[in-house]
């Protein structure tokens, strides 16, 4: 799938991805999802389908958060307050920390009604504001919400089917 150019097609893209990982999630046999034998995202880690899900509902959650912050005129802290761009795996660990008393099927439905949330952010963005100004550095605000929640969406979809065939899950 292209790189979304507009307001449509993001949302398309979000769903498209979305359903097609919640396919994956679904038929996961629920004594693995806590399992660390998925490549985690730092170098040298492993992590289980359930951090793979906190992974997924982090990102989302500080989309709408630096959505929030900056039509409340605030300054955001990007990628969030006390890391930096080159410290992901550290956000990522923070991220499975963050949601680690919610047992998978409410790390499920989190996930879902966050990517809720982010659908009626953009729908509630005109076409224009998505795309045709920067809105973080170079990043069109479009772009930014792309990166955090179709990709990984797509990501995790491949990750899921590559650890089900070593793992014959499929």
């Amino acid at each position: 799938m292209a790189i979304p150019i507009n307001k449509e097609e993001l949302i398309s893209a979000i769903e498209i991805n979305y359903d097609k990982l919640h396919v994956e999630l679904e038929d996961i046999p629920v004594e693995l999802v806590h399992s660390k034998t998925l490549e985690g995202h730092a170098k040298g880690t492993k992590m289980s389908v359930s951090d793979l899900v906190a992974y997924l509902i982090g990102w989302g959650e500080l989309v709408l958060k630096w959505n929030r912050k900056i039509s409340n005129g605030e300054e955001v802290d990007f990628p969030e307050t006390g890391y930096k761009w080159n410290e992901l795996g550290q956000l990522a660990s923070k991220f499975y920390g963050d949601y680690e008393n919610l047992n998978f099927n409410s790390r499920l439905s989190k996930l879902e009604k966050t990517k809720d949330e982010i659908l009626k952010l953009i729908g509630r963005t005109t076409n224009s504001d998505l795309y045709e100004k920067p809105w973080y550095n170079k990043w069109t605000q479009g772009r930014m919400i792309q990166l955090n929640t179709s990709s990984p969406f797509r990501n995790a979809r491949n990750r899921l089917r590559k650890w089900k065939k070593l793992n014959d899950e499929n």
